[in-house]
């Protein structure tokens, strides 16, 4: 069975620091396969926070946590890590972990593109 499951996450002030983890399983991990992470504000979309390749770990980054947050893999894991430092307010929201194989680079950012969702999990940044 094909799966993703999402931990860490909760509540820190602005400025503090917050660690997410992502497992997968069941997937082929091939040179296409990508882990990444998006996450929902409260009535607004989903979007793209950050993304790293299985073949040569190339990451990607939304704009608006480009030096603050840092996704990293451990392959033999099978594990992906989303380290959020300097966190804001704006940064609330549920975060889901997706993973999915044959997702070219120019999709590598679109939710869609990925076939296996975690449950997500809450990040709460207090001003």
């Amino acid at each position: 069975q094909v799966q993703v499951t999402e931990s860490g996450g909760g509540s820190v002030q602005a400025g503090g620091s917050l660690r997410l983890s992502c497992a997968a399983s069941g997937f082929m991990f091939n040179n296409k396969y990508a882990m990444g992470w998006f996450r929902q504000a409260p009535g607004k979309d989903r979007e793209f926070v950050a993304t790293i390749t299985w073949s040569g770990g190339f990451t990607y980054y939304t704009d608006s946590v480009k030096g603050r947050f840092t996704i990293s893999m451990d392959k033999a894991k099978k594990t992906i890590t989303l380290q959020m430092n300097s966190l804001r307010p704006e940064d609330t929201a549920v975060y889901y972990c997706a993973g999915g194989t044959g997702i070219i680079t120019s999709r590598l950012r679109v939710g869609d593109a990925y076939s296996t969702w975690g449950q997500g999990t809450q990040v709460t940044v207090s001003s």
